[in-house]
């Protein structure tokens, strides 16, 4: 199953410069590393990155992360998978751009 994160320009180009991160300012101060499934992706995108372009959306194979990757009560007590521990660029397993559209976020195919 994959899981996705959502990246500004500048976190991705970091990630890809030095080869993991802890992530946004808000994954650093609480500690893990939020991510969203296919079926949270929207709703995230909307709540968090409202009006922001140019961000790029990776995924990365939640089984890959082991016992570091939790899945705890967020949003309305759904839960969502946190990382506990940097995401790795050998984690990625594909990133793609997430353009801003007219209604939001345009989602790749197959995650709309």
């Amino acid at each position: 199953m994959l899981i996705f994160k959502i990246l500004r320009p500048d976190e991705w180009a970091a990630l890809r410069r030095t080869g993991e991160t802890a992530g946004a300012p808000v994954d650093v101060a609480d500690g893990f590393v939020h991510f969203s499934t296919a079926a949270q992706l929207a709703g995230t995108a909307a709540k968090h990155f409202a009006g922001e372009g140019d961000l790029v959306l990776v995924a990365v194979e939640a089984a890959a992360l082991g016992a570091a990757l939790r899945w705890e009560p967020a949003r309305g007590g759904t839960l969502f998978p946190h990382l506990y521990r940097p995401l790795r660029l050998a984690d990625v397993v594909w990133a793609r751009p997430l353009p801003q559209g007219d209604g939001g976020h345009v989602l790749p195919e197959g995650l709309r």
